[in-house]
């Protein structure tokens, strides 16, 4: 492994950037700890989420830095406000090293940290509503999600009472949720139907009916703050369609988001069909940038994908290795207006680790 030398000159005009940010399921024990205290932006805004949180954010941020977590990750009181804030913290950080996307589009809770970004709320208001938004969807009935490699067509004769597709991912990749035991009896159905199936990391029925009830009562807190139409496009994975100043405006848009089912796949189809782009999966994991390497505005040669962190939690020094990686790669594509950027970067993240990864390659 060879880190990637001074960037070329560039032949054509660097691609505009767009912001891919992932929501439930992409959460992982140690997401993105390699950049806290290493990269100043991402710290100072984790921190900020962490301080409007109070003494929350304590336990949040204890369970976050904790090799055996003392409430599993991937229960909503974990997973929910960790997504949140390491999504916004990558954005923040890009912000800071100069990128400025032409787009942003979040998968789910994703959206949540995009209308942060996109100053659709204010950080106070957006962290209070997430903490609001967890409190209430805790008290919601035991469910779960399930991904199924399948068409919408194909699992309807399997769903049970209650259950959904909950996420068109792709035209044959779908996220199926449900309050239990419908979604248990559902996978049996389509694993009987020799479909593949896994469950999904959810402990409630997202995106599907089962939320809807304590999600409608988050609706007077939506509006009562105020609602700005967004600085930066903003694609919705709730419409497939660009955020529209009515929908920015709208409380009961926001507040339902959880009962609603996400449409990412044709989401993309809209972004890559207006693209080419630079797309960067801004939060952990790279589950984004799979679906978005595989669809034909990608395979054609057209846009790029970079995914900040790794696909699997490997660790502080490799979380470092690999932004600073995804910061050589957008170099060398031009999305850097000032020219030392990158060599500040380097300064900060590698440190002695990047010898040891060079000697391991």
């Amino acid at each position: 492994m060879r880190s990637v030398g001074p960037p070329a000159p560039l032949t054509h005009a660097p691609l505009p950037v767009a912001l891919l940010l992932p929501g439930q399921g992409a959460q992982q024990e140690g997401m993105a700890r390699g950049l806290y205290g290493n990269e100043p932006s991402f710290t100072e805004a984790v921190d900020e989420v962490f301080e409007l949180l109070g003494t929350e954010g304590d336990r949040i941020r204890d369970d976050w830095a904790a090799d055996r977590p003392t409430v599993p990750l991937d229960h909503v009181s974990r997973a929910q406000p960790l997504l949140f804030t390491v999504d916004y913290a990558l954005g923040r950080m890009l912000f800071d090293w100069g990128i400025r996307p032409a787009v942003l589009l979040g998968h789910s809770a994703g959206e949540a940290a995009a209308a942060a970004l996109a100053g659709v709320f204010s950080l106070p208001d957006a962290v209070r509503l997430l903490a609001e938004r967890v409190e209430l969807i805790g008290q919601a009935p035991p469910g779960g999600m399930l991904a199924v490699a399948a068409t919408p067509d194909e699992v309807a004769p399997h769903l049970r009472e209650g259950v959904v597709v909950g996420a068109v991912n792709s035209p044959a990749q779908l996220l199926l949720a449900g309050p239990e035991p419908a979604l248990s009896e559902t996978a049996g159905a389509v694993r009987a139907a020799g479909f593949t199936c896994v469950r999904a990391k959810a402990t409630v029925g997202f995106h599907s009916p089962s939320l809807a009830r304590v999600c409608a009562r988050q609706v007077p807190s939506f509006a009562a703050v105020r609602r700005n139409p967004p600085a930066i496009p903003l694609l919705s994975a709730y419409t497939a369609t660009e955020l529209t100043t009515a929908q920015a405006a709208d409380p009961w848009f926001w507040a339902m988001q959880p009962a609603e089912p996400v449409l990412f796949g044709p989401a993309l189809d809209q972004l890559l069909t207006d693209g080419p782009y630079q797309l960067v999966e801004t939060g952990p994991g790279q589950s984004l940038s799979a679906l978005a390497r595989r669809h034909r505005g990608v395979t054609s040669g057209g846009s790029r994908v970079l995914g900040l962190l790794t696909a699997r939690p490997c660790g502080p020094e490799r979380d470092r290795w690999t932004v600073l990686k995804a910061a050589e790669q957008l170099a060398a594509g031009g999305q850097f207006a000032d020219p030392d950027t990158l060599s500040r970067l380097r300064v900060r993240l590698s440190g002695d680790d990047r010898s040891r990864f060079e000697a391991r390659a």
